[in-house]
């Protein structure tokens, strides 16, 4: 399956919107927004929507200091790479779904 993933980043709430590409059903996500710290709503976002279908999150970080934030929200890093020409070094990181923690 593939899906397609949306966030967006309001004043109160922060909105995520997960489209299954096969068979265009959408899952919807609302966080409170944390304007001290945008990254928390999104990440939140996107842990309750794929947790609500039951699918893996992958993402890549290039900052290793935010990898500790998506480590405290399940996310565990399978690899990383650094680009040849010295360019930043990229985690991928991923995230099982959890049952009944994002209802």
């Amino acid at each position: 399956m593939t899906f397609k993933l949306g966030v967006d980043v309001g004043g109160t709430f922060t909105d995520a919107l997960l489209v299954n590409q096969a068979s265009k059903e959408t899952y919807t996500a609302k966080v409170p927004s944390t304007p001290e710290d945008s990254s928390i709503g999104v990440i939140n976002s996107i842990v309750r929507v794929c947790d609500k279908q039951g699918a893996i999150a992958y993402l890549e970080s290039s900052n290793v200091k935010n990898n500790p934030l998506y480590e405290r929200h399940g996310f565990e890093v399978i690899g990383e790479a650094t680009s040849p020409d010295g360019g930043p070094t990229i985690w991928f990181m991923k995230r099982a779904a959890r049952e009944g923690l994002s209802q």
